[in-house]
């Protein structure tokens, strides 16, 4: 992803909730379709094609030990669905752009991308922008709702066999994975996390170091393994004040400064071959403010420059 060569981009939209306790995630495809993802990344000089939204499988009468899991016949559908195109993604040489869509999604979009990286031989990284760790269990979460454990379900953990109809057969080694902004974890997933060699940063850590302090080591160790890197953009990461449109949402979150400046230091790695962003609940917007800056700060990821963007007015966007 190189000023030199830009490779193709594919936007896959997937219109999925079912993950999460609040409706509205779904909408999030269409919202950023209209706020012109689409235009901003051709106007940096990128081959877009939107395929469109994604339809799920059915997939019926699955059974989990914990009855309290809300929706598991409807994520196991989509997982499966998106982990099948996301590896045709990857092997066709287009870099995905995967538009949800409630976090569970990812568990599609990364199995799949592991999938891939496995095949060519090169180890798969994960960048996890959020406010949550998200690595709940089946066991350990509260709520039932499954987008609060994709990361234990990528990284191998026991529980998940009914998602794909077995056990995950690529899995993620934690040490790839780099958590950012995090500050909100659950007890039962804090344990898990605890002897895990998953680079957790949460918002005091990029207090005390900067942005550039703590994804410079991950960015390098990725390049030096000749690695492959999912970022996995949770629209929670954001503070709140500029980014309502979540049903999650956790005050103390990335400032706008630092949101770009993440985007900027991925770009310019070079580095990035797949994208999803998640928790975009136009329902829950203002005037579409969160929807426009989304796609300002993937204008970010994909090269737009300082000098290229004007000052984006709260309800419009420049390209």
């Amino acid at each position: 992803m190189s000023e030199k060569t830009k490779t193709p981009i594919t936007l896959i939209g997937v219109p999925s909730d079912c993950g999460a306790s609040q409706r509205g995630a779904s909408m999030g495809p269409a919202s950023l379709r209209t706020a012109g993802i689409h235009e901003a990344l051709a106007d940096l000089g990128y081959s877009v094609e939107d395929q469109g939204d994604l339809a799920s499988k059915p997939v019926s009468g699955l059974k989990s030990p914990y009855p309290h899991i809300r929706n598991l016949d409807q994520v196991a559908g989509w997982t499966r669905t998106i982990k099948q195109s996301a590896y045709k993604q990857m092997k066709s040489g287009a870099l995905p752009l995967y538009l949800g869509g409630d976090h569970s999604l990812s568990m599609g979009t990364v199995a799949g991308a592991a999938a891939y990286a496995k095949e060519v031989d090169r180890p798969l990284f994960v960048l996890w922008l959020d406010a949550h760790a998200d690595f709940n269990t089946f066991e350990t979460t509260d709520s039932g709702n499954i987008h609060g454990t994709p990361v234990a379900f990528l990284c191998g953990l026991p529980g998940f066999d009914t998602l794909l109809d077995g056990p995950l057969e690529t899995t993620v080694d934690p040490k790839n994975v780099c958590m950012l902004g995090i500050r909100s974890v659950d007890d039962g997933e804090h344990d898990l996390l605890l002897g895990r060699s998953i680079r957790v940063f949460d918002m005091r850590k990029i207090d005390e170091q900067g942005i550039s302090g703590l994804m410079g080591p991950f960015l390098e160790d990725v390049a030096r393994q000749n690695g492959l890197l999912h970022v996995s953009f949770d629209v929670d990461f954001l503070e709140p004040d500029i980014a309502p449109a979540v049903g999650t949402t956790v005050p103390g979150g990335a400032t706008f400064r630092e949101a770009h400046l993440v985007m900027e230091m991925l770009h310019d790695s070079g580095l990035v071959s797949s994208v999803d962003v998640t928790e975009l609940n136009p329902f829950l917007d203002e005037r579409g403010r969160t929807s426009l800056l989304m796609v300002d700060l993937l204008a970010s990821l994909f090269g737009r420059r300082v000098m290229g963007r004007q000052t984006m007015p709260k309800a419009t966007r420049s390209a």
